[in-house]
This record gives C-alpha cells, structure tokens and sequence, in this order.
C-alpha cells in the first residue's frame, strides 16, 4: 500500500505542478528535495531521540546541498537528488536508527521520491523546464 500511495502521490503532485505552472520557478523542485530530507529530522524529533536528530540533520544538509547547487547550474542535479533520496530510503535503517520514524514511511518516501525525480528528469529531457537558469537571472 504505501508504495501505491507513493507512486500515485508522486505522478499526481508532478502533473499538478507542471498543470498548474508550478514548476516555471525553479525553484520547485530543489525546495521539495529539501522537504523530502527534512522529514527525515522531524521524526527523529517525534522519537525524542539527540543521536538520530543530529544523524539526520547531517544527512538532510547533504541533500540541501544538491538541492542549491542543483538550482544554481542545472536542474538534472536536483532530479537526481530527489531519486537519490529515494535510494537513501531504502538503505536509511542500516545507516540511521530513528526510533521516530513509523514504519510504513521509507516505503512511501522511496517510491514518491523515485518517481518525482523520474518525472523531473522526463521534462528536463522533454525541454519543458529548462535545466539550467537563463543568463543574467540570479
């Protein structure tokens, strides 16, 4: 079920922003990488657990890292950083332990991960956003 739901969740939020005109800023998908690695902290918080909460906050900087680099040269970094996570997802247990973390979600974040960046990546090869920023635009 969860991966259902994050497959479903994750080509539903892609259509929605390229529908609505969401992803003409940017600056969309970086601030989701963003999210998505920030989740990751809040349930170290849930868990009331120092350890995993810096753990977690170390692991979540690298992906707000991608995530400004991807956003300042080229947005193929940024759609691989969302699917990365989605790695990340699935070898997380081994590398962190989070006593917050509910049991369903590395199944969730994996697939809704996988196929954001996936569909990230299909409209930076259709052309339909632009990968890298125009000149002169900051």
């Amino acid at each position: 079920m969860e991966y259902t739901v994050g497959i479903v969740l994750g080509i539903a939020i892609g259509i929605f922003s390229s529908l609505v005109g969401l992803d003409r800023d940017r600056a969309l998908y970086p601030v989701a990488l963003i999210v998505i690695a920030s989740y990751y902290c809040l349930y170290a918080i849930v868990g009331g657990s120092n350890s995993a909460l810096v753990n977690e906050m170390i692991a979540a900087a690298v992906f707000v890292v991608v995530a400004a680099i991807g956003f300042r040269t080229n947005l193929w970094l940024v759609a691989a950083g969302i699917a990365g996570h989605g790695v990340f997802d699935l070898f997380h247990h081994l590398i962190i332990e989070n006593p917050g973390l509910p049991t369903f979600w590395p199944m969730f974040c994996m697939s809704i991960d996988i196929v954001l960046g996936a569909y990230l990546a299909l409209m930076l090869w259709r052309k339909t956003i632009a990968s890298t920023p125009m000149q002169g635009v900051r």
